[in-house]
């Protein structure tokens, strides 16, 4: 059998093994990343790429006024019984250390979301801008003939192939039909999309997720580090005593024992794909096929399992064991089932979900996470499936779209064709189509009319906090999340809950070692990113609470086997 020498060995390449493996390389340490999968990046490459890490330095630059008291104040409010303090106070301390790291020293650059709320911004603590930051957009062509390896964004958030940034980005796409000034900069965009097409087959303008996995791997191949993929972690090895001293890996070219002297971290993405632990721990899941990720199809718990095997303990006592989100299955042109994640649409004017009882359930413009707790508690007690329908009317529709359905002047007719999209003349027509109770639907719907037109919602108070109001339209007045529906024809998109990554997951302490079950660290075994449990305590305290954790853990994590305090 081929042997590989390195001092550590990271399993996985997403935000956390990649942050894992350039803080270590920048300690001198020599680092091998091994992926499974023929790309590298993982989850972080398709996802909004967001990081919530109080008092970064973007922040602090920006004049945003927070303190770790208060975060942490916000954090015990979040995690109620399930707050770790040890770990939390780890991140607290720690994360805007590994911010001014990876801005100094690295290729990581970041721009801060200064309306980006929390997403209780009205519980203790909480604040509405100011703690999430993103990856700057990258030019791909920096990365060489690597970026061939890079795992392509989610083709459902993207518009034809083309990454889009949130914010003012994004309103422009939305003004493109009423603004000259956004019509040439969504032409600008689309032109530059066009050349990179043609000479490089995808394109260069890397954004969020994609663009935070380009820079990251940007500084490991600027320090010579190899990344393995389509190379799969069989078996984790141990020595006399007890320690993690390598693995075993298939690789293209056969197994090779990997030797890590310093240590091992799993950071291979959680169990999103896991069917035998979603039908453990997925309530809305009870054969664990029905749920549906956007996530990759390789994360299929394979940390947890190795983690296990080496005597570690999982961590599946939460409230909720993933990051909930309402996803939709538009059909793509190969007449498979594509994955939407509903990020925005939800906090949109005009724009109300109901379950087949014909009634709304929530404040559609809280968080995903909040939305699918909601759905999911609803359905349950209704005994129906649980799923949801997102309703708007014609105006709404071309206005903003919804789902993966585009607004004006995007034809959506296929959509209709397809099933994706349902539409009605009426709304006990639309009611029929979708199998709610018609006439409960129709009284719903002239409900929330009646106070949606001077800009009010006392049901459920959509667009109550900043969060609501930071997704809604700025432009419509007074409130930037309700208006009626009532300008036919009407239509409905079908949601059904899905995943932004898991929370369960390996126990460890506050220097990203992993325990066993008698709450003692395993030597030389350390866990990043969604393998490791989530320090958030099942619930969502906002954008980012994967990716924040994962970046400073893993720079934990690097900092420890170094034998580093700073």
């Amino acid at each position: 059998m081929k042997k590989h020498n390195c001092d550590v060995l990271v399993v996985g390449s997403g935000a956390g093994g990649l942050a894992t493996a350039v803080s270590a390389a920048h300690r001198r340490l020599d680092v091998l990343v091994v992926e499974k999968e023929p790309v590298f990046g993982g989850t972080t490459a398709r996802s909004g790429g967001w990081m919530w890490i109080p008092c970064n330095g973007p922040a602090k630059r920006a004049g945003v006024e927070d303190s770790p008291d208060q975060a942490r104040t916000y954090l015990e409010h979040e995690t109620g019984e399930h707050f770790d303090a040890a770990r939390i106070d780890a991140f607290l301390e720690t994360g805007p250390k590994a911010v001014t790291f990876f801005e100094q020293e690295t290729s990581l650059k970041f721009d801060l979301g200064p309306t980006f709320a929390d997403y209780h911004p009205d519980a203790p603590g909480g604040m509405p801008g100011g703690r999430s930051i993103v990856a700057r957009p990258f030019d791909g062509r920096e990365l060489g003939g690597e970026i061939k390896r890079l795992r392509p964004p989610l083709a459902e958030i993207t518009f034809l192939g083309l990454m889009i940034g949130s914010g003012k980005e994004l309103l422009h796409f939305f003004r493109v039909t009423k603004s000259l000034v956004s019509a040439f900069y969504v032409a600008g965009l689309l032109m530059k999309y066009t050349r990179d097409l043609l000479f490089h087959g995808r394109s260069m303008r890397l954004m969020n997720g994609n663009a935070l996995v380009g820079r990251l791997a940007k500084s490991c191949f600027d320090m010579s580090m190899p990344i393995w993929t389509r190379a799969d972690v069989k078996k984790l090895l141990r020595d006399k005593t007890g320690r993690l001293t390598g693995a075993i890996v298939d690789t293209v070219t056969g197994p090779v024992e990997v030797t890590a002297h310093k240590g091992v971290v799993l950071a291979a993405g959680g169990f999103p794909h896991d069917a035998v632990r979603r039908k453990e721990l997925f309530p809305h899941a009870p054969s664990g096929h029905e749920h549906v990720s956007p996530a990759p199809s390789g994360n299929t718990g394979d940390g947890l399992r190795l983690g296990a095997d080496a005597g570690a303990a999982v961590n599946s006592d939460l409230p909720n064991t993933a990051a909930w989100v309402p996803v939709s299955r538009p059909m793509r042109p190969d007449g498979t089932l594509g994955v939407f994640p509903h990020f925005v649409d939800r906090s949109k004017p005009g724009v109300i979900a109901v379950t087949r009882s014909g009634l709304r359930f929530v404040n559609e413009a809280d968080s995903y996470h909040d939305f699918c707790q909601a759905m999911m508690k609803t359905c349950a007690a209704e005994g129906d499936e649980i799923c949801a329908f997102f309703i708007a009317d014609h105006t709404t529709l071309r206005k903003y779209g919804l789902g993966f359905v585009k607004p004006a002047p995007v034809p959506f007719a296929h959509h209709i064709r397809t099933g994706y999209l349902f539409k009605g003349d009426t709304l006990q027509d639309l009611a029929v189509q979708i199998g709610a109770v018609p006439d409960q639907f129709e009284r719903t719907v002239s409900v929330f009319n009646e106070h949606a037109r001077k800009g009010e919602d006392p049901e459920f108070q959509k667009g109550s906090t900043s969060y609501n109001r930071s997704l809604g339209d700025p432009e419509h007045a007074p409130n930037p999340c309700v208006a009626p529906i009532e300008n036919g024809p009407y239509y409905a998109v079908k949601l059904v809950v899905g995943d932004l990554g898991t929370f369960a997951g390996l126990r460890c302490d506050e220097h990203s070692r992993v325990l066993d079950k008698d709450g003692k660290p395993i030597l030389g075994l350390y866990a990043a990113g969604n393998d490791a449990a989530s320090i958030m305590g099942g619930n969502y305290p906002g954008g980012g609470i994967t990716l924040g954790p994962a970046v400073t853990f893993g720079y934990i994590a690097a900092r420890h086997m170094a034998g580093a305090n700073d």
